[in-house]
């Protein structure tokens, strides 16, 4: 197991280094173009996932315990995947742990690794600017969901095409998936948690459609955002009150480790996004258990003078040891 302190190398990932000679235009901003064909579908989807809420009672415990574990494996998808193994490029993972969180991508329906890594390298790098996906600066609702219902602003469509995004390219199982994507979704988001349960003990279609299907994806899809959203208004900032990303147990605990984000945006280059490891962080106690069976190494951690300088220079005076 490979585990390396980083004192200065804060250039590994520079897509990812917040860049403060960026300038929002001055004048009128644009139009808001809705896209209805988005907004249609989330609410459809929300809809479905309100009745699944309402089925779980006539759901079997199998089928209860299925949905769990395609929360699990999709949420893993998104957040050892996309985000802390593509986008920042925190730790090394094998080909077969690479394809088997691409799987869990598609069953997370967030978009490809690809556009999802590009989009939230330029998060971070012009984070809460006009050239940010979700800007919490525009408000909850927008950075929770209303950025996907209504069309991208320039800045984020142009910063994103001068990303380099190279790794990416050249990484076969991520290219792979952005090829097949839709027909991957279509089978594990949908019909691969509706029909395990189905086939295999007997669950009605109708149960196994809405829990482990469209309750589990739109639970999984909140959970994310709220990293965007809530993590960005509510909580304490102990490493940088300069910023506005917050330290949020809740989202930590519904997003599996991602709601520690004032140290995440603090040090995006740090595997755990967390200065306390595993704690309330199933994200991290994957990865590690991944390097235990040799299928990831070479994880990326801030040391512990790091983080204390950085405490005592930006923090507000919040910080806890733990």
């Amino acid at each position: 197991m490979h585990l390396t302190n980083l004192k200065a190398d804060i250039t590994s990932t520079v897509d990812d280094v917040f860049d403060d000679t960026y300038r929002e235009k001055e004048g009128k901003k644009p139009p808001k173009i809705l896209v209805w064909r988005n907004i249609i579908l989330m609410g459809f989807l929300h809809v479905g996932a309100l009745y699944g809420l309402a089925l779980i009672p006539s759901a079997s415990w199998l089928t209860l315990g299925w949905t769990a574990v395609c929360y699990m494996i999709s949420a893993l998808g998104v957040t050892a995947g996309a985000h802390r193994l593509w986008s920042h490029r925190s730790y090394k993972a094998s080909v077969p742990l690479r394809v088997f969180l691409a799987l869990g991508n598609s069953m997370a329906f967030q978009n490809d690794i690809y556009e999802w890594a590009r989009d939230h390298r330029v998060h971070h790098k012009y984070s809460e600017t006009d050239a940010d996906p979700h800007n919490a600066k525009r408000g909850f609702f927008f950075s929770h969901i209303g950025w996907l219902l209504v069309r991208k602003h320039p800045d984020v469509i142009e910063k994103g095409q001068k990303l380099e995004l190279g790794d990416l390219k050249a990484d076969r199982v991520v290219m792979f998936q952005r090829r097949h994507y839709k027909l991957s979704v279509v089978l594990l988001c949908f019909l691969v948690p509706m029909l395990v349960p189905w086939y295999f003990w007997g669950e009605s279609l109708g149960v196994a459609y809405f829990v482990p299907g469209l309750l589990r994806y739109t639970v999984v899809l909140n959970a994310s955002w709220l990293v965007n959203s809530a993590a960005h208004m509510w909580g304490n900032r102990p490493y940088d009150k300069t910023i506005n990303p917050r330290e949020n147990p809740f989202v930590a605990i519904s997003a599996i480790g991602e709601g520690f984000h004032n140290y995440h945006h603090t040090f995006p280059f740090d595997y755990a996004t967390s200065e306390f490891g595993c704690k309330v962080n199933i994200t991290t106690a994957f990865i590690n258990l991944m390097c235990f069976l040799g299928l990831a190494r070479d994880r990326k951690r801030v040391s512990r003078d790091m983080i204390a300088a950085r405490i005592q220079r930006t923090g507000d005076g919040s910080h806890k040891s733990g």
